[in-house]
């Protein structure tokens, strides 16, 4: 076709999203639904003209115009929807916890990452199952550090001494987190590191539960409980959302690697997201909670309860309904 019929053919489309774009103004919320529909739809086509007419080098004036008519619709769309509170709530309440729950990587890594915790933590307890399980994973040296870092309590913090742990653990927190996220973008190395953490904590409660561990167990099981639900599920979701990226390298489903990639990043972001205030929110139960000696055991036990309700109501109960035929299926 020749550059003067495309034109001919595609402008009265420009014109007409032209006319939709100063008829609405910078008040698209308020439109009626077909128009957001009719507007939408040419604001699509009207970017695949663009890519077009960039990559079969139509007239400058042409190329010009349209740049204009695409970034005037596209600020008109997305400042729409930037001050609307319903759908940031839908997004956050709905959207991301159906993502999460659905997602295969989160469920792969899930599955392997408590699996492997639970049967290191198991053999590490039960001596009788596997003798010197514990000491050959985490170290005969190791086990004694452990001992004696636990020995003795911690005590009570102030608001200043709490405040500045609490910073410690985030970036300790972000730290784990990130090397998860990266070694996950490689898969096998990530498969690899994620196995190891997840045996090797598994190992260490176990051998910190173990009655025979003294004073230190009860010290390790006072300062751990109340944080772990957050800060070992925020671990999971940094590997799922390292392995999404990673494998979409491979499994481009039709698009080329570059697109895959770019796709799957924003479809991470979410989950990326979730980690991020999980490690926060660890981190301040890590240095407000649970190095308190004068708050007893069953109060942070009622903390850890409490947060894995939490985990399993936004994670589990909203993110269900997708889970089924005939269940709103909802995208980003």
């Amino acid at each position: 076709m020749k550059v003067a019929e495309l034109i001919k053919l595609r402008s009265p489309f420009w014109k007409e999203l032209e006319d939709l774009s100063i008829q609405m103004g910078g008040r698209l919320s308020k439109a009626a639904p077909d128009d957001v529909s009719r507007f939408a739809t040419l604001y699509r086509a009207a970017c695949a003209d663009l890519a077009l007419a960039e990559s079969y080098q139509l007239p400058p004036q042409t190329v010009e115009y349209l740049h204009r008519l695409v970034g005037r619709a596209h600020n008109q769309l997305y400042r729409s929807q930037s001050y609307q509170f319903k759908s940031w709530t839908k997004r956050i309440f709905s959207d991301t916890p159906r993502l999460i729950f659905n997602d295969p990587y989160i469920q792969i890594v899930t599955v392997i990452f408590w699996g492997l915790f639970l049967i290191a933590g198991y053999l590490s307890y039960n001596t009788d199952v596997w003798p010197g399980f514990s000491e050959a994973v985490v170290g005969a040296e190791g086990l004694d550090q452990l001992r004696g870092s636990y020995s003795q309590f911690g005590g009570n913090r102030g608001i200043g001494s709490g405040a500045f742990m609490m910073g410690y653990y985030i970036q300790n927190n972000a730290t784990i987190g990130l090397q998860c996220f990266v070694m996950m973008l490689m898969v096998i190395p990530g498969f690899v590191v994620l196995s190891y953490n997840a045996i090797y904590l598994g190992a260490v409660f176990g051998f910190m539960f173990r009655h025979d561990s003294g004073a230190a167990s009860e010290n390790f099981q006072n300062f751990v409980t109340a944080h772990g639900p957050f800060e070992l599920t925020a671990i999971i979701l940094a590997a799922g959302a390292g392995l999404k990226i990673g494998l979409s390298w491979v499994m481009s489903g039709g698009l080329n690697r570059k697109d895959s990639l770019l796709k799957t990043a924003r479809e991470s972001l979410p989950i990326v997201m979730c980690a991020v205030v999980l490690f926060v929110l660890a981190a301040v139960i890590e240095g407000f909670i649970s190095p308190l000696s004068d708050f007893p055991w069953w109060g942070k036990g009622t903390v850890a309860v409490g947060s894995s309700c939490l985990l399993m109501i936004y994670f589990v109960v909203l993110g269900y309904p997708a889970a089924w035929p005939g269940g709103e299926e909802d995208g980003f």
